[in-house]
């Protein structure tokens, strides 16, 4: 049996909905942010050192970190519904590490720092002109790279689109989403799968999902 430590209005939800596309069988434990902080409970550094979610135990296996847990679960038990061929001269597999690293490693930066750059009122005003410019160059990028596709890897939904999701989430909150009504429409594509409604569901409160 699959666990998923969950934690509320995080990048656990995407996880939690790959389990609901897969159609697997899994424990959901949840935990709350705290009220005034926003920072995940103590309770989490029992499961994983830092603290954080997402984290899942699957047969004596914990698997921490998003994009690992993503991949793990797509791979061992996607039988190729949701990756494609691991073939390193393909560019579709190209793509799909891409996006797969992109969303972390690239997409959420600019967010994160205009999230907590905010935080320091007039004291972080003369970052804003950099974070703004990185934000609008990454958007463009990912709406470009769209275009009129319905997914980001070969027109076919992949697991690379749950990881991108919470990049999308976040950037219609705070980033220039609305900008780009690809993305908007790619948005509201995913969001109407029955397994991202069922993760709802499951999951409850998601504040993401108002944007």
């Amino acid at each position: 049996m699959i666990t998923l430590h969950h934690l509320n209005n995080s990048r656990s939800q995407r996880v939690l909905w790959l389990l609901e596309e897969l159609g697997l069988e899994y424990e959901l434990v949840a935990y709350q942010r705290d009220a005034v902080s926003n920072l995940a409970p103590p309770e989490l550094k029992k499961v994983h050192p830092l603290g954080k979610s997402p984290v899942i135990e699957d047969n004596g296996l914990l698997v921490a970190e998003s994009a690992t847990i993503v991949e793990y679960l797509a791979r061992k038990y996607g039988d190729g519904s949701l990756t494609p061929e691991q073939n390193i001269n393909s560019q579709d597999y190209l793509n799909y590490l891409h996006w797969m690293h992109f969303a972390e490693g690239s997409g959420m930066l600019p967010l994160l720092l205009k999230l907590y750059v905010s935080r320091l009122g007039d004291a972080g005003q003369p970052l804003w002109p950099r974070i703004d410019s990185e934000l609008s160059n990454h958007f463009a990028y990912m709406s470009d790279s769209l275009g009129d596709h319905d997914w980001f890897v070969a027109n076919r939904f992949s697991a690379a689109d749950i990881q991108l999701s919470f990049v999308i989430e976040a950037g219609a909150m705070r980033g220039p989403v609305a900008d780009h009504p690809n993305l908007v429409q790619y948005k509201e594509r995913f969001r109407a799968r029955p397994a991202y409604q069922r993760a709802l569901e499951r999951g409850g409160p998601y504040k993401f999902a108002e944007t």
